[in-house]
């Protein structure tokens, strides 16, 4: 993993950011995770940013979709995946998370927002490549 660098920003995630950055300044920590995707659906809807709530992720395997599949928190702009925690800090196993639901729906750019933390925390994956040859980077 490897940093992403100031000139590959997307206006589009710093859009979805500063959404996120108003509801946590409205409301704070301590909630659950349902009520700031709750607030943030609100938030995005007002900045006219498209997006779509609980968007399931199928999973295939050598061409054959499996039953299960992921649940990714937004879709925003019909390309990014947008998942939410409200946990005290954000750790690997969560960019994990966004990096597994990059994989399978095939889009190349996630956000990872912790609205659990004094301060909103965020995380910019990108995924590039295949499958099979992946790199992501963070930031």
């Amino acid at each position: 993993m490897t940093q992403m660098s100031a000139d590959r920003k997307d206006p589009r995630t710093h859009a979805i950011i500063g959404a996120a950055m108003d509801v946590h300044r409205t409301l704070g920590n301590g909630f659950l995770e349902a009520v700031y995707q709750e607030a943030l659906a609100i938030e995005l809807a007002r900045r006219d940013i498209p997006s779509k709530r609980e968007v399931e992720l199928p999973i295939s395997y050598k061409g054959v979709r499996l039953a299960c599949s992921y649940r990714a928190d937004f879709i925003c702009y019909e390309s990014i995946v947008v998942e939410l925690k409200a946990l005290s800090g954000i750790t690997g196993v969560e960019q994990a998370q966004v990096i597994n639901y990059l994989k399978a729906s095939g889009f190349e750019l996630g956000l990872l927002l912790n609205f659990g933390a004094a301060r909103l925390e965020y995380k910019r994956l990108i995924r590039t490549g295949n499958l099979r040859s992946s790199a992501t980077s963070v930031d």
